[in-house]
């Protein structure tokens, strides 16, 4: 959960995420670099994450949205087919060397919102 100093986000409409479904990408400055990063439900719970593979710094997703393998139970970069688990980040399987970096998010009302932090602002134009 956020803490008291985080801003939130909207990021999109709780309709937007399907569980096992596309992902919903949006841009942040992680540690004063622009990254993309992503939203995806599993099991009802909305989580988001840097869409950085951890193997190597480079995205996952093959094609803009898609994370999850055929079953919607795992989050898989396309590249070097690491597996990921969709509610922590911990990687399961393949070169993956540790967790996603987890991105603070919340539902309220129908809308998704993620939570700046220090490390992590949005990118501002």
């Amino acid at each position: 959960m956020a803490d008291e100093a985080s801003r939130r986000i909207a990021l999109c409409a709780s309709t937007d995420l399907a569980d096992g479904g596309l992902a919903v990408a949006f841009d942040v400055c992680w540690r004063g670099e622009v990254l993309r990063a992503f939203a995806v439900r599993h099991q009802g719970q909305v989580h988001a994450y840097l869409n950085r593979c951890t193997h190597v710094q480079m995205e996952m997703d093959y094609r803009e949205g898609h994370f999850f393998d055929d079953s919607g139970c795992w989050l898989v970069c396309a590249t070097h087919g690491a597996v990921f688990a969709p509610d922590t980040g911990a990687c399961v399987g393949g070169p993956g060397r540790g967790p996603l970096t987890k991105i603070d998010i919340t539902e309220e009302a129908g809308q998704v919102y993620w939570h700046t932090a220090p490390t992590l602002q949005p990118v501002e134009f």
